[in-house]
């Protein structure tokens, strides 16, 4: 009942997601990009009726887009995907296997946590406008402590740093740091694989006015390099700047695979 997708279940696929959210889904966006990467599972009945898709990462596994036809809900086919999913992971000898999870979802919530997934970190969602500001004082970072920073966003997932990402990093100037009065504040800037003209920021937010500086540099960098849209996503709870909008918080639930 579990298989990998093929593109002629996409139509199918895009009845059942059209109203996931108040606002619509994104997965019409992305179907194209997660099927030609592979690991695209879809339960399927008579008819396709849920979809999970899975990226492998060094030593574990993310999995994204949980979709369930509403007819079939309760019925424990998320569950199904996700177990599959995991037995792929073991079979690949990964330790991990994390999910994304608005911290409201209850039901997604509830299932998680019954197959032994925990509130690893909660996260929040912020959106930027870009704006032409130059009065900021960043400086680029040379060194990371990936004990300290151990992953950053990619694309809407928690990737783990390696020896290659972080030196690619710093050739191109993508870790910024502002430090004030000994505190400080880092971002890890990445474009998005998915959506033109948007940049994703994960952000370790030290103190307000460090933070500040970022959100400025932020700003003005998007106005230089074409951005459209700047997505944030911070651990902390930023306080109210100029164009910066919460828009939703997450759990990052984390499970050791054995």
């Amino acid at each position: 009942m579990i298989r990998d997708a093929i593109n002629s279940d996409k139509t199918s696929v895009l009845k059942f997601c059209r109203d996931t959210f108040s606002w619509g889904d994104y997965v019409q966006d992305v179907w194209d990009y997660w099927l030609s990467e592979g690991n695209l599972f879809l339960y399927a009945k008579k008819h396709p009726v849920g979809i999970c898709h899975v990226f492998f990462s060094k030593n574990q596994i993310w999995i994204e887009g949980i979709r369930i036809d509403p007819i079939f809900r309760r019925q424990k086919i998320a569950s199904s995907l996700v177990k599959h999913a995991e037995s792929i992971g073991r079979e690949k000898h990964v330790s991990s296997s994390y999910m994304l999870i608005d911290i409201e979802n209850s039901s997604s919530l509830f299932m998680a946590k019954s197959l032994d997934y925990e509130i690893f970190q909660t996260w929040n969602f912020y959106s930027l406008l870009p704006n032409a500001n130059s009065n900021y004082n960043v400086t680029f970072e040379k060194f990371l402590d990936s004990q300290k920073f151990p992953q950053f966003v990619k694309s809407w997932r928690w990737i783990p740093f390696d020896t290659n990402t972080l030196s690619t990093f710093y050739q191109e100037n993508k870790i910024i740091k502002s430090t004030i009065d000994g505190t400080f504040s880092i971002a890890i800037l990445t474009d998005s694989e998915h959506f033109d003209k948007t940049l994703i920021v994960t952000l370790f937010s030290g103190s307000y006015v460090s933070t500040l500086q970022i959100i400025s540099f932020l700003q003005n960098y998007a106005i230089d390099k074409n951005y459209e849209r700047i997505q944030i996503l911070s651990k902390e709870k930023l306080s109210t700047l100029n164009s910066l909008e919460h828009k939703i918080s997450f759990h990052l639930m984390k499970k050791f695979l054995d």
